[in-house]
């Protein structure tokens, strides 16, 4: 029983990280393009979904779970500095990111006309916001309660409710 929980905690987080990514790329088809560091913190999502997939087909194994914690851990932290780079309490990447695509083709010339063009995206810039969270902020929120998830399902469900 204690294996069975635990199994659908460990998918019940995996499928939390990937309604994330659902949701980032939403944004990004309604134009809200995503600066460097929102998508550096895609890369745990994407794995915390794919360890949920693995425990919904291997079933739970503790490792799996100490794993999807460790990517939940890891976007919490990657949201969190972006949010404090958002609000200006640290300093972030100096560096922008761009939409220039088939560099290898290019000329000189077009590659240049091609990065005049190219949106900058700054990540101390918010785009948007909800409540006066952003969406570095929000995913901060979830990420931090994915965490708990994923810590819950590699305790196992007895020890969890603090039973023996």
């Amino acid at each position: 029983m204690t294996q069975t929980y635990s199994k659908q905690l460990g998918m019940l987080a995996g499928a939390g990280s990937a309604a994330l990514l659902a949701a980032a790329l939403t944004f990004q088809f309604f134009g809200y393009a995503p600066c460097e560091l929102c998508i550096l913190q895609r890369w745990p999502h994407l794995v915390a979904a794919i360890i949920g997939l693995l425990i919904a087909v291997l079933g739970w194994k503790r490792w799996l779970a100490l794993l999807g914690l460790l990517a939940a851990l890891v976007a919490f932290g990657l949201a969190v500095y972006h949010t404090g780079v958002e609000m200006k309490m640290w300093l972030g990447p100096q560096h922008c990111s761009g939409g220039v695509t088939g560099l290898a083709t290019m000329s000189t010339g077009d590659l240049m006309a091609a990065l005049e063009k190219a949106p900058v995206v700054r990540c101390d810039e918010i785009s948007w916001q909800l409540f006066g969270i952003s969406m570095a902020g929000w995913n901060a929120i979830c990420s931090a309660i994915l965490a708990a998830i994923w810590a819950a399902c590699a305790r196992g469900r007895k020890r969890a409710f603090g039973q023996a």
